[in-house]
């Protein structure tokens, strides 16, 4: 099982959608590295759901229940897509500062590329995301 931190604007699809909808199509993506690690999952995987705007947060974990698959609405081959469902909202949003200031992140692509709406996240740094959420004061 592969980990991963999903990126979306909460003013067009935010955690609260994904609740209310139940599942959902991740689509939109269009950055040739963010398709690669996108076509790089797999049905089964997990993924944090992360508010980039004024939040810039991690706040929820999603799984992933389709492998990849072209986009339905694109007539782009390399255009990709996976469904996924929400699994469980996290204790306490781990904000872009908490990640910050941490050491374990240092190296981490999220932060040299902060553009990429698509990043995979090493088991150890999902591990500290999911212990600062449940230690956050």
């Amino acid at each position: 099982m592969s980990l991963w931190l999903l990126k979306t604007e909460p003013d067009s699809y935010s955690w609260d959608n994904l609740i209310r909808d139940k599942k959902t199509v991740w689509d939109g993506i269009s950055n040739a590295l963010a398709l690669k690690h996108l076509r790089a999952m797999k049905k089964g995987d997990l993924a944090f759901i992360y508010h980039t705007g004024d939040q810039r947060a991690a706040v929820g974990i999603a799984e992933i229940t389709s492998d990849p698959y072209q986009d339905p609405n694109s007539d782009d081959e390399h255009r990709v897509v996976v469904d996924l469902r929400p699994k469980r909202r996290l204790a306490h949003q781990v904000t872009l500062s908490d990640i910050k200031a941490d050491p374990t992140f240092t190296d981490w692509v999220f932060l040299r590329i902060g553009r990429l709406s698509v990043v995979p996240v090493p088991e150890k740094m999902w591990k500290r995301i999911e212990s600062l959420s449940e230690d956050h004061p």
